[in-house]
C-alpha cells in the first residue's frame, strides 16, 4: 500500500514533467526549425498550422486532465442523494464496514478514501478514481494525449531527419535509430540535444500507443454499458442499446465536449444532481 501511495504522487509529477518537456521542445525547437525564412512566411504556412494544432491538442489534453482531478468522487458521493446508502458510505469511511458490502454501482477506494459511483479504476497519473462524473473527461484526456504524442512524434522525426540528414522512408530506419544513435553519442558524433530528442521520440510513441489503446478499450466497455471494475469482478450488467450507453457518458451535446474541455455536458449525472 505504501508503494501504491508513493506511485499516486510520483506518477502525476512524471506526467506533468513530460508535458512540460514536450511543450518546450515543440515551441522552441521543432516549430522554429520549420520556418525557412520568417519574413516571407505565408499566413497559413505548415509551421503555423502545426503550431496551432499542437496548442489545440495540448490545451484539450491539459484541460481534461485538470477536470478529471477536479471532478472528485468524494464530491460526487456528497452530491448524490443515496438515501440509506449514505450510512453505508459513512461505515466505509470509519472502517466499520468492509468494502465488499458495496452499494450498487459504487466502490470504495482505499487509496483515495472516497466512494465512486460506477467506479471504473484508479488512475495513478491523475491521482484520482475514474467514475461516472469524470469518465468522459478521462476518455478525452487519453484521446488528446495520444494525438499530442503523435503530433510531437511526427515533428520530432522531421527535426531529426533534417538535423542528421537521414530519411525515415524505410520503416526499419526508426527501429534502428536508437542503437545507432547511442553508438554515435558515445563516440562524440551526436550532440546531447539530438540524443535527447531521439529518446523522447520513443517515449512519445510508447505513451501515444498506450493512451490510444486504453481509450479504445474504454470505448468498447462504454458501448457495452460496463466498467473495468465490473469486468474484473465478473458483475452482470443490464443490457441496453449502445446509443443509451454512449449518451450516459458523453451526453447529448457531445460535440461541445469534444472540441473544448468542459464538464459532463448534458450528461445524466448532471440532470441527476440537479434533481
Amino acid at each position: 500500500m505504501l508503494v501504491l501511495r508513493l506511485l499516486n504522487v510520483v506518477a502525476p509529477a512524471y506526467f506533468l514533467c513530460i508535458s512540460l518537456v514536450t511543450f518546450v521542445l515543440q515551441i522552441f525547437l521543432f516549430i522554429p526549425s520549420m520556418f525557412r525564412d520568417p519574413s516571407t512566411t505565408p499566413l497559413f504556412s505548415p509551421a503555423l498550422l502545426h503550431g496551432a494544432l499542437f496548442l489545440f491538442l495540448s490545451a484539450n489534453a491539459l484541460g481534461n486532465y485538470v477536470l478529471v482531478i477536479q471532478s472528485s468522487p468524494e464530491d460526487l458521493g456528497k452530491g448524490l442523494n443515496l438515501g440509506e446508502g449514505a450510512e453505508v458510505v459513512a461505515d466505509w469511511l470509519d472502517g466499520s464496514r468492509s468494502p465488499g458490502s458495496a452499494l450498487p454501482s459504487t466502490h470504495f477506494c482505499r487509496l483515495c478514501a472516497r466512494v465512486t459511483q460506477r467506479h471504473d479504476h484508479h488512475c495513478f497519473f491523475t491521482g484520482n478514481c475514474i467514475g461516472s462524473r469524470n469518465m468522459r473527461n478521462f476518455i478525452m484526456f487519453c484521446l488528446y494525449t495520444s494525438l499530442a504524442c503523435l503530433d510531437s512524434l511526427v515533428a520530432g522525426m522531421a527535426y531529426i531527419s533534417a538535423a542528421l540528414s537521414m530519411s525515415f522512408a524505410n520503416p526499419l530506419a526508426f527501429l534502428t535509430l536508437l542503437p545507432h544513435s547511442i553508438s554515435q553519442f558515445f563516440s562524440g558524433a551526436l550532440l546531447s540535444s539530438e540524443m535527447f530528442v531521439i529518446l523522447m521520440l520513443y517515449l512519445w510513441l510508447g505513451i501515444g500507443l498506450a493512451c490510444a489503446g486504453f481509450c479504445c478499450h474504454q470505448m468498447l466497455l462504454i458501448l457495452r454499458g460496463q466498467t473495468r471494475y465490473q469486468l474484473r469482478k465478473g458483475m452482470v450488467v443490464r443490457a441496453r442499446p449502445w446509443r443509451e450507453n454512449l449518451q450516459e457518458v458523453f451526453g447529448k451535446r457531445w460535440l461541445l465536449g469534444l472540441l473544448i474541455p468542459v464538464l459532463n455536458v448534458g450528461s445524466d449525472y448532471r440532470r441527476q444532481k440537479e434533481k
